[in-house]
């Protein structure tokens, strides 16, 4: 199980908070864990880490609808991804929004200056997966053409902004001077530019390179779950924060089985004798095959549960099972002497139906039957 609190326990809202409840909560978290409030304290910097991270989650529509649905597994919180959560850059890079100019400049952080982080682009995979594979969960490696920091790059103050990340601009109306800033449309808020650079670099001090990134799936993920693996995406401009990979998974249609959530559904067609007379009968499932008792007299679309046989939960709350749906098989010719033994067969009284039909415990065998 992952050790990440519940974010909404972290920001202290409830699952029903709006954008705006969510942002005053992170607010006055992120005031009172400062680390220019509280200097050399590693644990208030984890409080200011953390509560970042669930604001980073909590504040993104689609992010939200993810973590409610998939819990930290889908965010990346168990089984492997995002080791370790945000770091400083990503931190302080959300600041324009949630704090304006307060932090830099202002009243925390005046070595930072007004300059901001630039987080780098997301890039985004698709991984298919076996039913096997997300029954047990896998690490999978995969080669991405992205964006890196090139080797000796040397950067200078932004002449435009004057390294403050910031333009400032005064316009005059009829209540006086109003003066507002904005990040500066030249580098981008960072506060600096390329001096130099080698020549496959580019104005940014970025190239491409493929690189091979080890993967590791939590068992139980579903089709169309983003997973995301922070920090593997695009290198961010003048040396700034990486963004994320965000892993599509699809799943691979199995020859056999049907997914339903975390539980499985098999088709299996007996014959006729073997429901007569009862039989055992060989069913596959996500971990190889098993055999399974027909009793004597069974009707066809009775379902059978085998309990635990399905899929893990992706949030580690149990696994499903398997449901084998019983079919009579129908063959569409016979022999002569199949037919001979067919028709002696009709005429016999346990094979009347009408004579079934007539008896109320066949009536409440098939209620049980197609109610189970």
């Amino acid at each position: 199980m992952s050790n990440k609190r519940d974010y909404y326990e972290v920001l202290g809202v409830s699952k029903s908070a709006d954008e705006s409840e969510i942002k005053k909560a992170y607010r006055k978290l992120a005031l009172k864990y400062h680390p220019d409030k509280n200097p050399d304290d590693a644990s208030a910097e984890d409080k200011f880490k953390e509560a970042a991270e669930a604001y980073e989650v909590l504040s993104n529509a689609e992010k939200k609808a993810q973590y409610d649905r998939f819990g930290h597994a889908g965010m990346g919180g168990a089984g492997g991804f995002g080791g370790g959560g945000m770091n400083m850059d990503d931190i302080f890079s959300q600041f324009g929004d949630i704090f304006g100019g307060a932090f830099g400049g202002g009243s925390f952080g005046g070595s930072r200056g007004g300059s901001r982080v630039v987080k780098g682009t997301n890039l985004r995979v698709k991984m298919k997966l076996t039913l096997e594979e997300i029954s047990g969960g896998v690490k999978k490696k995969i080669k991405v053409n992205k964006l890196v920091q090139a080797e000796g790059v040397t950067y200078k103050n932004c002449p435009t902004c004057q390294g403050t990340g910031r333009i400032t601009r005064v316009a005059q109306t009829f209540l006086g001077a109003m003066q507002t800033q904005s990040a500066c449309h030249v580098c981008q808020g960072a506060g600096k530019t390329v001096e130099s650079k080698p020549a496959d670099a580019d104005a940014q001090g970025l190239k491409r390179q493929e690189e091979i990134i080890e993967i590791d799936i939590p068992a139980g993920v579903e089709e169309g779950m983003q997973l995301s693996v922070r920090g593997k995406g695009n290198a961010g401009p003048f040396n700034g924060a990486a963004g994320d990979l965000i892993v599509v998974i699809e799943e691979i249609a199995h020859d056999d089985l049907r997914r339903e959530g975390e539980n499985l559904h098999y088709d299996a067609f007996v014959n006729f004798s073997d429901a007569v007379l009862g039989a055992s009968i060989e069913v596959p499932t996500v971990g190889g095959k098993v055999k399974i008792k027909v009793d004597a007299g069974t009707q066809s679309g009775k379902v059978l549960r085998l309990r635990g046989k399905g899929l893990p939960s992706v949030q580690r709350y149990g696994t499903g099972d398997l449901f084998v749906h019983l079919h009579i098989y129908t063959p569409t010719t016979v022999s002569k002497e199949e037919r001979e033994i067919l028709e002696k067969l009709r005429d016999s009284e346990n094979f009347d139906p009408y004579k079934a039909q007539k008896d109320k415990s066949f009536f409440s065998r098939m209620r049980d039957i197609f109610s189970s």
